[in-house]
């Protein structure tokens, strides 16, 4: 354990177990911007509260696009919390957004001015590992207070059970903990919540799949190349058909001295298409478009690629069993509806509520009732409303079918969906910055790939200049990574090797690739009874711990033991 800080503790033992227990009224599993919110908030009010973090430091372990939102009828914000968060934490406050629909070297802009500021208080660029480490600090200031404190590099391991009700959290390198609530930020691979039978999202169309770089950029060199000024950003939002058909688009935000530059993919289209992930990043980092915006030598700090859930299809409506509550990603808080991509917002919300709601169930004396009134809170305040839209529930067995895809391209690739389309570039603008329209977008390539290419086509302007970015192989990128793993002692456990079974994880994969024996998952053809075989085989070096192969191949994925894995230094 690298930071024990002043966590004090008072033994106890478990009726069940017969173990040693340490007691805190509250324990907190995670102290990304969920966490982080909801043990503010429970340490403000008195609440002795343990914050457990997986991390070697707060943030290693994580990765965003990444923005974070201020919702204006947000009941808790980032800054509302933590005093300095903006001046200290965050990279730039992002002033302008844009949406870029591209054909080829054809490039169609809509400005999001309108959905960017629609309920927005404040958007700011971040990275993981200085943001969450400088929330870490605070938290640590905040429950130490309260008579709790912050554990860094401690693997919550699962739940301790007592006459099948669930009283607290069990750790790789620390006793069973008891605690009177459990709130469980562990994020979209969130153990707790696969324990407490919470998390059955297992099918790849209800996941998308990220995949980011961090370049370079001197602050002169953004200020000058995206006009802005040292408190101003840009966040650029690419679709079309840039990424082979794949369902999904990509993303360019500035940070105070790098570019976070990635793509965002419906997981069952990569898989369907056999798409590799870094690939489609370096076809976006060398696009005609791009070359405007990146620096005269491209340096790449860190490549990374993590999973978030689709809120419209699974976040939880109810997330809580027994004494534990889900925030974030675990809850699958994550809302990605077209231009529309909110996370962190949504964490730190819904964080402050489930500790609110924790608070406000004891002062009644029943403190077991928790869970119902942050279910309940998560409803009246529209978070509901804003992660599962009723209205795509409703159009969605419609507007997602097969057939009714078909017709739509075949109608926008038209002579008269053209001739449409030209007529109402304006429309299409205003449709773009509609949350009520976005809110029920169908998750199909007319949304991502047709519309956008076909207003390329007809509305956009050929991009000029050069682009003479040279990204790194991907043997390159893994090999810049940090990593403490087991070498020969993978956690990883192929259930079936053949390649049918597991064979797209060669592919979708963020550190694998066809023909590409460095990576996670190899191919490979081996001689079986005087016969040949393709078959997967895997080495767990290069992980990056995005749990992809857990959701597209026939694989038992579980984290590294204690704080083995890859540590981002961006994140």
């Amino acid at each position: 354990m690298s930071d024990t800080r002043n966590a004090d503790t008072d033994g106890g033992t478990d009726a069940t177990t017969g173990t040693d227990a340490e007691r805190f009224e509250a324990v907190v599993v995670g102290a990304g911007p969920g966490g982080a919110a909801a043990a503010a908030v429970l340490a403000d009010n008195g609440v002795e509260t343990l914050v457990l973090e997986r991390g070697v430091e707060a943030g290693s372990k994580n990765v965003s696009g990444g923005l974070i939102y201020a919702g204006k009828s947000a009941a808790y914000t980032a800054d509302d919390l933590f005093p300095g968060f903006r001046e200290e934490a965050t990279e730039r406050p992002v002033t302008r957004n844009y949406m870029d629909n591209v054909a080829g070297d054809e490039v169609h802009t809509i400005d999001l001015k309108r959905v960017h500021e629609h309920d927005t208080a404040w958007v700011d660029s971040v990275l993981r590992r200085r943001m969450d480490s400088w929330l870490a600090e605070r938290v640590h200031e905040r429950t130490a207070e309260a008579g709790g404190g912050l554990l860094t590099d401690v693997r919550v391991n699962g739940l301790l059970w007592e006459d099948g009700e669930a009283v607290g959290v069990t750790c790789d390198k620390l006793d069973p903990i008891r605690a009177d609530v459990v709130i469980a930020a562990d994020g979209v691979n969130s153990e707790l919540a696969r324990a407490a039978g919470l998390m059955d999202w297992e099918e790849p169309d209800e996941w998308f799949q990220g995949v980011k770089a961090v370049v370079d950029v001197e602050p002169d060199v953004i200020a000058d190349r995206f006009d802005v000024a040292e408190d101003e950003g840009v966040a650029r939002l690419f679709g079309g058909d840039l990424f082979d058909g794949v369902r999904g688009g990509g993303f360019l935000y500035t940070n105070r001295d790098s570019l976070s530059i990635g793509t965002v993919f419906h997981l069952d289209s990569l898989a369907e298409e056999r798409a590799e992930p870094h690939e489609l990043l370096d076809g976006l980092l060398t696009h005609p478009h791009l070359g405007q915006w990146l620096p005269d030598e491209y340096s790449e700090r860190e490549y990374s690629a993590k999973l978030v859930p689709d809120s419209k299809k699974v976040a939880h409506g109810s997330p809580h069993r027994d004494r534990m509550l889900l925030v974030g990603d675990a809850a699958g808080q994550m809302q990605a509806q077209g231009p529309i991509i909110k996370g962190m917002n949504h964490a730190v919300n819904a964080g402050g509520l489930a500790a609110e709601a924790y608070v406000e169930a004891k002062s009644r004396n029943a403190p077991h009732s928790a869970g119902e009134l942050y279910a309940s809170k998560l409803r009246e305040e529209g978070v509901m409303d804003e992660l599962r839209p009723t209205r795509y529930e409703v159009t969605r067995r419609l507007s997602e079918s097969d057939a009714v895809t078909n017709v739509l391209d075949s109608v926008a690739r038209s002579s008269v969906g053209r001739f449409g389309l030209r007529a109402t570039g304006g429309l299409a603008a205003r449709l773009f910055n509609s949350p009520f329209v976005l809110g029920m977008i169908p998750d199909t390539r007319t949304s991502y790939v047709t519309v956008p290419t076909v207003l390329a086509e007809e509305l956009g302007e050929r991009a000029t200049g050069a682009n003479d970015a040279d990204p790194p192989t991907l043997e390159e990128r893994i090999g810049e990574l940090t990593y403490d793993t087991d070498v020969g002692n993978p956690h990883i456990e192929l259930v079936d090797e053949s390649f049918e079974a597991s064979g797209v994880a060669v592919t979708a994969c963020p550190v694998s690739a066809e023909g590409f024996g460095g990576g996670c998952y190899r191919e490979e053809t081996v001689r079986v009874n005087g016969g040949e075989e393709r078959v997967v085989s895997l080495d767990t070096q290069p992980c990056v711990e995005c749990g992809t192969c857990a959701v597209v191949a026939d694989t038992e994925w579980t984290h590294p033991r204690g704080g083995k894995g890859v540590a981002f230094d961006e994140g």
